[in-house]
């Protein structure tokens, strides 16, 4: 009995010791001091500058403040409960916990049952050299128990727990992910209906310059040339609307999708030109990349590797543990347990390790290194293709900025063109080309200026999606109710909730549907819409 307290008294001073393998490190990034396109810090005396937290709140704001629209928080709200890709994230981090909690229960004994019943049959001297026929009944009940010795279960905990917060990181990216998206698609919806608009007017202005060459023309004042190039700018004004309105239906049956519903139409709240969102504090600090939930995600990749090297290396030593049994034997099943039964009972330590596997052991090892410095490969990618990503976005938002004056001033100048020429024309000093030009060229720029508007508004969201804009809520993305508050009040237009449960990234600029019909405008495909 001495020898056996020893033998247990020395497993736990092994098991509480440290276990075998690399403890985890962050790998080294270099993290620029300020992101590249960021305005300068304004400095608020001679020995300070912009207060910090001032500088992170654009990634601090919950999604609801970023957005002044009621209409598009209630559609928000709507996909945060419906979207099914979310229903797909929660379920991943379901089976991360619940892989979790398998992993642990390898810190704990383990305890079975087992039986037994049989009959035999034979001739024994003992009984003359009859033959003799008896049946034999027993159960037991059976604990084992793997001590840790080498904190081989240790490490496989460590690699199961970051399996875990890197599935709740997903799932954070994924809420992110819809917020932006649904945004993303709702005001590429509203420039849509700006284009809608815009065709429509070039609809109506090149009908009233056709009645005017008819005019003229009947009155022996214009030639049939000037009739039928007005009708013709009137047809291909009346083309466009038609195509706005399949790209309209289109965005608005991803948007559904989004939005866990079948094609419906879509709400809308504010115009496009009333959209405002929240400056860009100036002087974001680069930490803020380590609340994006890809790059966390990406990082407890790193840590569940660098454990699962530890667990490797504790496949080459012996396992070492306690088991233990009780029970009991009858020859009859009804005495079984009781006064008429004969114990059965064992203890005893067991040890038992690898000596020959053919390589497999150190194969397995190499193979776990290899996946980790694959894991830290991709972090120090995730992290650097962030600082671009959010670089990138401060640049473009800072000069769409420009385009859109720029842009601005060209539809004024031209509708001013517009209008002269139509007066001139009417006034016998300008030829009707003239007027055809200008009123050609007009809507085309009005077509710029809207898409530049809905880029002005994309970069934004983007950003706010770069930053890893929200983290402070956690995976709990629905805005608070207020006191008094009922649940068909958040609603709005954009229809009741279901109930449903929620528990990498960033996206591109500019929306994959195109913004705009352009007459006579090469897109980038080289085609004219």
């Amino acid at each position: 009995m001495r020898a056996a307290r020893f033998f247990v008294a020395t497993v736990l001073v092994f098991a509480v010791g440290c276990a075998i393998g690399p403890n985890y490190e962050r790998p080294e990034i270099e993290v620029p001091e300020n992101f590249r396109g960021a305005p300068p810090a304004e400095p608020v005396d001679d020995e300070s500058t912009v207060d910090e937290k001032e500088a992170q709140q654009f990634a601090d704001l919950p999604w609801w403040e970023i957005f002044d629209d009621p209409v598009l928080v209630s559609l928000i709200e709507v996909a945060l409960q419906n979207n099914l890709n979310l229903e797909m994230a929660v379920a991943r981090t379901e089976q991360a916990y619940r892989q979790s909690r398998a992993t642990m229960s390898g810190f704990f004994p383990q305890a079975t049952y087992g039986g037994t019943a049989g009959a035999t049959q034979g001739i024994y001297p003992e009984a003359n050299n009859n033959d003799v026929q008896y049946s034999g009944y027993a159960g037991t009940l059976n604990v084992a128990w793997e001590i840790d010795v080498w904190g081989r279960i240790r490490r496989a905990n460590q690699s199961a727990k970051a399996q875990l917060l890197g599935a709740q990181d997903y799932q954070r990216g994924v809420l992110l992910s819809i917020v932006a998206d649904v945004a993303s698609m709702y005001f590429l919806l509203l420039e849509l209906d700006a284009s809608l608009e815009i065709s429509e007017e070039a609809v109506a202005a090149f009908a009233k310059t056709k009645r005017l060459f008819k005019r003229k023309f009947e009155g022996g004042a214009a030639s049939r040339l000037q009739l039928t190039r007005a009708a013709a700018a009137e047809a291909q004004a009346a083309s466009w609307v038609p195509e706005v309105q399949i790209r309209i239906a289109a965005v608005e049956n991803r948007l559904a999708t989004l939005l866990g519903r079948t094609p419906e139409d879509i709400p809308r709240g504010k115009r496009l030109v009333e959209q405002v969102l929240p400056d860009v504090p100036v002087g974001l600090p680069s930490s803020l990349l380590e609340r994006r939930p890809d790059i966390q995600q990406a990082e407890q990749r790193v840590v569940s590797a660098n454990a699962e090297v530890g667990v490797s290396m504790g496949n080459f030593l012996p396992r070492i543990g306690l088991v233990a049994m009780y029970g009991g034997a009858s020859y009859d099943i009804s005495s079984l347990g009781s006064s008429g039964s004969s114990s059965l009972w064992n203890i005893a330590g067991e040890m038992s390790g690898p000596i020959f596997k053919a390589g497999m052991l150190y194969s397995e090892y190499k193979a776990r290194k290899a996946m980790w410095e694959e894991a830290k490969a991709a972090y120090e990618l995730a992290a650097l293709t962030a600082f671009s990503e959010v670089s990138s976005k401060l640049v473009r938002r800072e000069l769409l900025v420009k385009q859109r004056m720029a842009r601005h001033r060209r539809v004024k100048e031209l509708r001013d063109s517009v209008r002269l020429s139509l007066a001139r024309y009417e006034q016998g000093l300008a030829s009707y080309f003239e007027v055809l030009e200008a009123q050609q060229d007009l809507f085309p720029a009005e077509f710029d200026l809207a898409d530049t508007r809905l880029s002005e508004l994309m970069v934004v969201v983007n950003l706010y999606r770069a930053l890893g804009g929200g983290w402070e809520l956690g995976l709990d993305w629905l805005p608070k109710k207020e006191e008094g508050e009922t649940e068909g009040d958040s609603s709005s237009e954009g229809g009741s909730s279901s109930a449903a449960s929620p528990a990498e990234g960033s996206g591109a600029d500019q929306p994959s549907e195109p913004a705009a019909p352009d007459p006579g405008k090469k897109t980038e495909a080289g085609s004219t819409p």
